[in-house]
């Protein structure tokens, strides 16, 4: 997975996942990354600077008569965690909700905007539902006042 910070034309800044550059690519030129604040689709890879792992340090093979004291390892630094508390617990409570709603709700797939507007035009009996819905579809849908809201996948989910 690559982690990206995007910016929109409009200067917001997000952070957007993705498996590779090339699915990045793939999905910038389809219109598929928007823009989380003014749903603009005209977004830009901002800088960033590489995260990069350290490994330990351990000295070279001492030479001359400081072997005893020179011998020993340096003790490499605490290691950091991958992921701060608070970022642990905001995933956690996405997923308890992603699964929450898988395990309760009838999933619709590519038929989830048919399906949302026949319940809100009385067409079909009102129950929980989860699909698919590309950015304009769900523009579509609240522009017609019909509650929606993006049903958030983590990063792990897609390994």
């Amino acid at each position: 997975m690559i982690r990206y910070t995007l910016v929109c034309e409009h200067g917001h800044d997000f952070e957007g996942w993705f498996r590779s550059s090339d699915s990045y690519d793939e999905q910038a030129a389809g219109g598929l990354v928007e823009c989380p604040v003014c749903g603009s689709v005209k977004i830009a890879k901002a800088m960033m600077a590489p995260a990069v792992a350290k490994a330990a340090v351990k000295p070279a093979a001492p030479v001359g008569p400081a072997t005893e004291t020179a011998s020993k390892e340096l003790v490499a630094p605490a290691t950091v965690p991958m992921m701060a508390e608070p970022e642990r617990q905001l995933r956690a409570l996405v997923r308890a909700v992603r699964e929450h709603v898988t395990r309760t709700a009838d999933d619709v797939g590519r038929q989830f905007p048919e399906e949302a507007r026949r319940m809100h035009y009385g067409e079909a009996a009102s129950r929980p539902i989860y699909g698919e819905a590309s950015p304009a579809e769900a523009r579509a849908l609240i522009e017609e006042g019909i509650d929606v809201a993006p049903l958030p996948t983590l990063p792990d989910d897609l390994n």
